[in-house]
């Protein structure tokens, strides 16, 4: 009787643990999926500050799953793709990855056509919501768009005036970036952004087009010497 007793009591002591986690589990579990190192300022400063939002105002209902440097696997550019066919529940991308799919984004990518980028990013929002949700997004539901910080060229060999550029290979950062080195002279590499240091320490690569705000995760900086920015527009 004394064991039969305990037995009660340790399964009245399982259930009642069980159901206190089922209680503080999350309704809804969510994969965010993305191509920088978690230590890069998008995650760290954006997409993780707003996770946690998420997290905390739903009081632990909704848990956002990180998956940075396309832990799920795949290439950057199927990210769109792993949202539509729900392989990731929430993705962050560039538009540029895929050149003609999205093309009214294309506006944003023209070279020094940006000044400010908290004003373009304001913009991209208004035209998005007007012109591109129900046609060229139908398929995905956009919770934010922005255009990231002015272009630089970090390159092995300094470029101070565009016929520098001449002969040189460049990573670019859009189809329309592309078109601009092609009439500088430089050959233009596409590649993802995660691809870029492997580049540049194997001279697949002499220079790329990206942001300050993406460098050191990706140690650009211990790679090459020269960094050319731009006054007024951006590149």
């Amino acid at each position: 009787m004394k064991i039969t007793q305990l037995k009660s009591a340790l399964l009245a002591t399982a259930v009642a643990a069980t159901l206190s986690s089922q209680a503080f589990a999350a309704d809804i579990t969510l994969k965010m999926h993305q191509f920088l190192p978690a230590q890069a300022n998008v995650p760290k400063l954006v997409l993780d500050v707003w996770a946690d939002k998420i997290e905390s105002a739903s009081d632990g209902r909704i848990k956002i799953d990180r998956f940075p440097s396309m832990q799920l696997g795949g290439k950057p550019p199927e990210l769109m793709d792993q949202a539509i066919d729900g392989i990731a529940d929430i993705v962050w991308t560039v538009v540029g990855y895929t050149p003609g799919r999205y093309p009214t984004t294309e506006l944003f990518e023209l070279p020094f056509m940006v000044e400010d980028p908290r004003a373009a990013s304001c913009a991209y929002w208004k035209m998005f919501d007007e012109h591109m949700a129900e046609k060229e997004f139908k398929d995905v539901k956009i919770l934010g768009t922005w255009v990231h910080g002015p272009g630089v060229f970090h390159t092995s060999d300094p470029v101070e005036v565009p016929a520098d550029l001449k002969g040189m290979k460049i990573r670019g950062g859009s189809r329309l970036v592309n078109e601009l080195l092609k009439l500088s002279g430089a050959t233009p590499v596409g590649m993802p952004v995660p691809a870029v240091p492997e580049g540049l320490s194997k001279g697949v690569i002499d220079g790329t087009t990206i942001p300050w705000e993406v460098t050191t995760a990706l140690k650009v900086p211990e790679l090459v010497e020269n960094h050319t920015e731009f006054e007024g527009n951006a590149l």
